[in-house]
């Protein structure tokens, strides 16, 4: 199967056929990728060099003169690395643009922390009006790339993974899909967690909701669930930073009595790097640890009852 990353430049190189709104602005990683499309719109494929400062001010440019900027690079250096620029030049100036990610927490372990990024969607967060996309499966990926790109001139990151589920659902943009319905809590699979989730939680009554738009957080969905299970307990996997999104469940459930548990990428950094399956059981996002961590939480009552 392709990776989420292999879709991105054929699936984009369309979109720049189709729209003459459409430009992309890269900073050398991703290039080759492009280098026929380059040829083709010359104007629109953008490579600044290895000057992540610039893809954010140029794509910023490109959205002033009424384009759709579709900006790409590793996560690390999309987000963290220019986000002065992104507060300012897109948020500041109230202009829309594409980012699209590669790396995501830990996908290239072997180029150490400097490319891993497990903070960006909690860094994005501390702006306004970001949508923020988290595909699990190829397929969701193009969905949401062409979500993106038509999204008028919405701000939209699109977060992608070589890590995935092993199907593809249907996703819509905005919404969290029901997968597993259960009484004794919900669990929220972000991504390309959802298989590690759904092995975890195998014999447990408990509904799992699956999120690939992120931000707006879909509170509706969540209290739909709540409403439907005995206790108000509700735990969030993530594929990121621990607790990301453990505020806007808080915020949808605030009338109601609730826990909420945060699972993620942990804070300490891990210097021994090794392979994405090792960092995934060193932060507790395999499915054993994951069974453990949510049946925890939990309680007994999580056990399906049997006749």
């Amino acid at each position: 199967m392709d990776t989420m990353r292999d879709r991105f430049a054929p699936v984009v190189s369309r979109l720049l056929d189709e729209d003459p709104r459409v430009a992309v602005v890269l900073a050398e990683i991703g290039k080759d990728a492009f280098a026929e499309t380059m040829r083709e719109h010359p104007d629109r494929v953008i490579n600044v060099g290895i000057r992540e400062q610039l893809l954010v001010g140029a794509g910023a440019g490109l959205a002033l003169a009424g384009m759709r900027p579709v900006v790409h690079t590793f996560a690390a250096f999309l987000v963290e690395r220019p986000f002065e620029q992104l507060k300012l030049d897109f948020g500041h100036q109230g202009l829309g643009c594409v980012l699209v990610s590669a790396g995501a927490s830990f996908d290239w372990p072997a180029g150490g922390f400097t490319h891993m990024s497990p903070g960006d969607v909690a860094l994005l967060d501390t702006l306004a009006d970001w949508t923020v996309h988290v595909p699990g499966h190829p397929d969701e990926a193009e969905t949401l790339l062409r979500h993106a790109v038509a999204a008028g001139n919405d701000k939209v990151y699109v977060r992608l993974s070589v890590q995935s589920n092993s199907r593809a659902l249907p996703v819509d943009g905005a919404r969290f899909l029901t997968v597993r319905e259960g009484r004794a809590g919900v669990v929220i699979a972000v991504g390309p967690l959802l298989d590690q989730v759904l092995a975890a939680t195998e014999g447990l009554d408990v509904t799992v909701l699956y999120a690939t738009t992120v931000r707006p957080f879909d509170g509706r969905a969540l209290r739909r669930a709540v409403g439907d299970a005995e206790a108000a307990d509700v735990v969030i996997v993530e594929p990121y930073l621990a607790g990301t999104s453990t505020g806007a469940a808080n915020d949808a459930l605030a009338d109601v009595p609730h826990r909420v548990l945060g699972l993620g990428v942990g804070r300490r950094e891990l210097r021994r790097y090794g392979q994405i399956e090792e960092h995934l059981a060193a932060h507790g996002l395999d499915a054993g640890s994951l069974r453990e961590r949510i049946g925890g939480f939990l309680g007994e009552r999580a056990r399906v009852r049997t006749p």
